[in-house]
């Protein structure tokens, strides 16, 4: 699947759990664009650190882009450069980008939903729910009722 997020620049975020577990996310997904830090080991042990943005964030983890090359099971750490907070994560999947630059997805060691300072709704949010009926606006009101001051002479 191919979303177009602005003139030219296409962002692929294939379904890489087929059948019925695609539907049964954890959380939310939402398309954010938030700077980050990413640092890690290369096989050889050596170091590296890459400056990128999150295409995709959820309260779990994210979907990168990165050009250095990493391979599922390998452990990063994410700096927020907008908060300076870090944290741990696992590189899930990676995936050709459209661009060439492989999407990385990659999770949280914990579930960690304030990292993106994004509110995600529950998973049974609703505008039909209980809760949302007691907070429903009052019925309208015609627009004639609404009484006017007299203008000041």
């Amino acid at each position: 699947m191919s979303t177009s997020i602005g003139e030219g620049a296409k962002m692929s975020t294939p379904n890489v759990r087929p059948g019925t577990v695609a539907n049964q996310r954890r959380s939310q997904r939402i398309l954010l664009s938030v700077p980050l830090r990413v640092t890690g080991k290369r096989m050889n042990g050596s170091s590296f650190t890459e400056h990128t943005n999150t295409l995709i964030v959820n309260a779990h983890g994210a979907l990168i882009q990165l050009r250095e090359a990493v391979h599922n099971g390998q452990a990063l750490s994410l700096k927020n450069m907008g908060t300076g907070e870090e944290a741990h994560c696992t590189v899930m999947d990676v995936n050709e980008g459209p661009n060439g630059v492989p999407e990385v997805g990659v999770e949280f060691d914990e579930a960690n939903p304030q990292f993106w300072r994004v509110s995600f709704p529950p998973a049974d949010w609703s505008a039909r729910s209980p809760e949302a009926k007691r907070y429903a606006s009052p019925k309208h009101s015609p627009v004639n009722s609404v009484k006017t001051p007299p203008a000041k002479k």
